[in-house]
């Protein structure tokens, strides 16, 4: 079945910060990967949800021991939210992309608009 027909479901996500993520939503997307010098495992997953915004999680695991922080991200025109569970922050929609870019420690723009794509294309 194609991503796009998937059907929604509950998901929960509980958080490092002692909150729990809830929402209606489908896997957009995930990767998953294993750092040999750290022994740490992280699965990254990006969900959207009924209210056609983004779920972004990181999940890492070493030793048995496992952490989860996940952000919702609601896109309203120009302007973003993020939800962490706990708290909300609002800020205009570049500064998020440039935020992106800056992680991503390039210049030439290629992570930016994939980010770009890949954050307007969740939303749709």
């Amino acid at each position: 079945m194609p991503a796009a027909m998937k059907e929604l479901e509950k998901v929960t996500l509980h958080l490092e910060n002692g909150a729990s993520l809830v929402f209606q939503g489908r896997l957009f997307s995930e990767a998953v990967w294993y750092d040999e010098y750290s022994g740490v495992l992280t699965h990254q997953k990006l969900y959207v949800t009924d209210q056609n915004e983004q779920v972004y999680a990181v999940q890492k695991g070493i030793g048995g021991k496992s952490v989860c922080r996940a952000y919702r991200i609601a896109v309203h025109g120009e302007r973003c939210v993020m939800y962490n569970g706990r708290y909300s922050m609002e800020m205009p929609l570049d500064m998020l992309l440039l935020a992106v870019r800056t992680l991503c420690g390039t210049d030439d723009g290629v992570a930016l608009e994939q980010a770009e794509e890949i954050l307007r294309a969740a939303n749709c």
